[in-house]
């Protein structure tokens, strides 16, 4: 909603978030609309265009343009990067990281705890025999 960017002048509010697996970029573009908004990566930035051409309000005529830069982290799939846009204009820019590559071709395998037993325990054999001792 509205309540999670502050808004500040009539420049936009921008954050670059990274958190766990993704990095995103958080832009206010509500004064432009959606064709006038330019996403592309260049090598390992984020480069966000957005354009009007003159319009004319109650002051004359206005046009606005800006270009905003980000320097992505090494580790993103520049290929993969998707971008969104919400109904009150917020553009969301979505960076997948990579998979981590640990030196020497190492990978850490994450364990799945399934909760059942790989193997079907055969009856009576968890049972412990109790030696019955007489007087």
């Amino acid at each position: 909603g509205r309540g999670e960017l502050a808004r500040g002048g009539s420049s936009g509010t921008s954050n670059l978030v990274a958190e766990g697996d993704k990095v995103q970029v958080i832009l206010d573009v509500q004064q432009f609309s959606p064709n006038e908004i330019t996403v592309k990566t260049v090598e390992n930035t984020v480069v966000v265009e957005g354009k009007h051409e003159e319009k004319q309000d109650e002051h004359g005529y206005i046009s606005r343009h800006f270009i905003r830069r980000y320097m992505l982290p090494r580790d993103v799939e520049v290929n993969n990067i998707t971008s969104s846009l919400s109904s009150d204009g917020v553009l969301t820019i979505t960076a997948p990281k990579r998979v981590q590559q640990i030196e020497g071709g190492e990978r850490s395998v994450p364990i799945v705890q399934t909760g059942v037993p790989a193997v079907k325990q055969a009856p009576g054999q968890e049972t412990s025999i109790k030696i019955e001792q007489q007087n």
